[in-house]
């Protein structure tokens, strides 16, 4: 009984020394493209070492929030490790303000440039991490989901993969339909700072994830990008519906991604870290270890596609758009 009992203990303690191998820091990094120096906090698993080229995941705050969100957001992490539902990464959270990861209109803040050509570039070389872009990936949470998709449709040559959570946007293709129940927490003032004064909607129609999936879509194919999103179904900033059509325009223009409605969930609470883990096991199944050849689902699809053909379908037909779901007249 003793044995056991100290068995137990040494196990408990072995596992939380596991867990605490795990380290937490800040750096600062200064830039002539953003207000510096800027605070990114950085998450090194168990046994880091610059030989390792370990993956790089970005993960990105919320309106409101800065790098301090990594700290909250390490316990989900630490977990999916020990779970092995995701590989050892260098995790990463720049402080960005509320600047929606954006390059702004009148050019005084370039936050896209700054990540994308400053940030990770040097964590690349501080901490001895891959440059392949199947081990570069984004996700984040609100605005750091509006982030994600901004980042991974814009350079898709640099990530392999991404998973928004419930992202900041708005179910819309031009400014002007952008209804006040999709943006009340963003003000007039506030689109003004970021999108010129006025509001410039040619230039918020090319940053809007919408749009971006249509403008490049022929980059977003070819670089082959994993895209997952997700939202709660009663989102109190009603971003299910801007989440929503976001997938409604993928679907209708052949980009593939993973869709995901949660049931009972809003944008805080209880569910938020298991859908977090949600979206890391997405990428770790989708960009660093995917799926090898499946010869049964090849051998149904070859059959299903000779009974295509002799029906007359061409293997080119283009995938209808979605139909309307208002009652026929």
């Amino acid at each position: 009984m003793l044995r056991v009992l100290l068995g137990t203990i040494l196990a408990v303690v072995l596992a939380g020394a596991a867990q605490a191998a795990a380290r937490l820091e800040t750096i600062e990094l200064t830039s002539k493209l953003v207000p510096s120096p800027v605070k990114v906090s950085v998450l090194l698993p168990d046994g880091h070492s610059p030989d390792r080229k370990l993956p790089l995941l970005l993960l990105l705050h919320g309106g409101g929030g800065d790098n301090g969100f990594l700290a909250r957001m390490q316990p989900a992490i630490e977990a999916a490790w020990a779970a092995k539902e995701f590989s050892p990464a260098v995790v990463v959270t720049p402080d960005v303000g509320r600047s929606l990861y954006m390059d702004f209109k009148d050019g005084s803040q370039k936050w896209e440039t700054f990540i994308v050509t400053e940030l990770v570039p040097e964590l690349r070389r501080r901490y001895g991490l891959s440059a392949e872009r199947n081990r570069t990936m984004v996700t984040g949470i609100s605005m750091g989901g509006l982030g994600s998709l901004r980042l991974g449709f814009n350079h898709p040559e640099m990530f392999g993969g991404l998973a928004a959570m419930e992202p900041g946007i708005e179910p819309a293709l031009r400014f002007e339909d952008v209804k006040m129940r999709n943006r009340f927490q963003r003000d007039d003032r506030f689109f003004r700072s970021i999108f010129g004064d006025p509001v410039d909607r040619a230039f918020w129609q090319k940053a809007n994830p919408a749009n971006m999936v249509i403008a490049n879509k022929a980059a977003i194919l070819k670089s082959g990008l994993a895209i997952y999103i997700e939202v709660g179904d009663i989102d109190m900033f009603k971003l299910d519906e801007g989440t929503e059509f976001l997938h409604r325009v993928m679907w209708d223009h052949g980009v593939p991604h993973e869709y995901r409605l949660v049931r009972n969930a809003d944008h805080t609470g209880r569910t938020i870290t298991a859908r977090f883990r949600d979206g890391l096991r997405f990428l770790e199944r989708e960009v660093l270890n995917p799926p090898g050849a499946d010869p049964a689902r090849d051998a149904s699809k070859a059959t299903i596609d000779r009974l295509r053909r002799s029906m007359g379908v061409p293997d080119d037909e283009p995938r209808p758009p979605f139909p309307s779901t208002e009652a026929p007249k």
